[in-house]
C-alpha cells in the first residue's frame, strides 16, 4: 500500500510555500519593528464625536477616553519609547461649555487619583506642560504633586499639556531669554535655537519624531509648534476612546517605513 506520507509532492511543497508566507500573514507587532520613535505625541481627538455616537453624555465620552489613555501610556513604556506628549487641555477648552470643562477638571484629579501609584512604580517622570496657576487649587495641588513625587523617576518621560498653547509656550521661552538678557546672563546676538529650546516645557527631550491626531483631524491645534519640527504626521479615523493598542501598532509601522530626511537629500 502506498504511503500517503511520503507520497502528493505537491501538498509538501504547498506547506513549504505556506511555512515561508506565515512570517508575512501574522499580524505585526511593534516588537517587530527595527525603528521606533524616540518622542511620540499624541492629540485625543474624538471623544465628544464618540459620545454623540453612542447617545452619551459628552463627559461620558471624555471618561472613556482615559481608559483609552491608560493602555497607550502602558504600551509605550513597555515598548521602551522616551517620551510621550499628550494633549489633554488647551488654553482654549476653557471656551467650551462649563459642564464639559468641570467635568474635565475632575478627570484630572480621578487619573492622578487612580493611577499615580503604577505610574510612579513604573519609574514614569511625570512633566505637566501648561500654565498651571491658573487652575482651580485642587487641579493645581494634584499636578504639582505628581511632578514632585516622580521627578527622580528616570523612565518614560510622560508630558501631559492642560492649560497649554503652543504659541504661549514660545512666548514664555521667549520672556525667559528677554530677562536673562537684561541680567547680563547672556547677550541677545548669542541666543539660538539651542537656547531657546532650553526654555520650552520640554527641555531636556527630543523633538517629536511622531504625532499622532486621532479622528482623521488634520490639524497641529496649537500643540508643540517648535518641538513638531520635523515631526512624522499621522492622522487615523479612529476616534479616541476607540483607539486600541493595535491601531497605535499600525501608526508605529507607519513612522518606521517613513524616510526621514530631515531637509537633506539621498545621496
Amino acid at each position: 500500500m502506498t504511503n500517503k506520507t511520503e507520497y502528493n509532492p505537491l501538498s509538501r511543497r504547498a506547506a513549504a510555500a505556506l511555512q515561508r508566507l506565515l512570517p508575512f500573514l501574522r499580524p505585526k507587532s511593534a516588537a517587530d519593528f527595527t525603528r521606533l520613535p524616540e518622542h511620540v505625541a499624541i492629540i485625543m481627538d474624538g471623544n465628544g464625536r464618540w459620545a454623540k455616537r453612542h447617545r452619551l453624555r459628552i463627559a461620558l465620552g471624555h471618561r472613556q477616553g482615559t481608559e483609552t489613555l491608560r493602555e497607550i501610556i502602558r504600551h509605550t513604556d513597555d515598548l521602551g519609547i522616551r517620551s510621550l506628549s499628550l494633549y489633554a487641555f488647551s488654553t482654549e477648552n476653557w471656551n467650551r461649555p462649563r459642564e464639559e470643562v468641570a467635568a474635565l477638571m475632575q478627570l484630572i484629579l480621578d487619573f492622578f487619583a487612580s493611577e499615580i501609584d503604577e505610574l510612579d512604580a513604573k519609574n514614569v517622570r511625570i512633566l505637566i506642560l501648561g500654565e498651571k496657576d491658573a487652575l482651580p487649587d485642587q487641579q493645581r495641588e494634584t499636578l504639582l504633586s505628581a511632578e514632585r513625587r516622580t521627578a527622580r523617576n528616570t523612565g518614560l518621560r510622560l508630558n501631559i499639556a492642560i492649560n497649554y498653547g503652543g504659541r504661549a509656550e514660545l512666548v514664555r521661552a521667549a520672556q525667559l531669554l528677554c530677562d536673562d538678557a537684561l541680567r547680563g546672563r547672556i547677550a541677545p546676538e548669542q541666543i539660538n535655537e539651542r537656547m531657546l529650546a532650553d526654555k520650552l516645557y520640554t527641555h531636556g527631550q527630543s523633538d517629536v519624531d511622531l504625532l499622532i491626531r486621532t479622528s482623521g483631524e488634520m490639524r497641529l491645534s496649537n500643540f508643540l509648534l517648535y518641538q513638531c519640527a520635523y515631526a512624522e504626521f499621522v492622522f487615523p479615523k479612529t476616534l479616541w476612546p476607540d483607539f486600541t493598542v493595535h491601531e497605535y501598532d499600525k501608526a508605529l509601522q507607519v513612522f518606521a517605513g517613513r524616510d526621514r530626511r530631515f531637509g537633506g537629500r539621498k545621496a
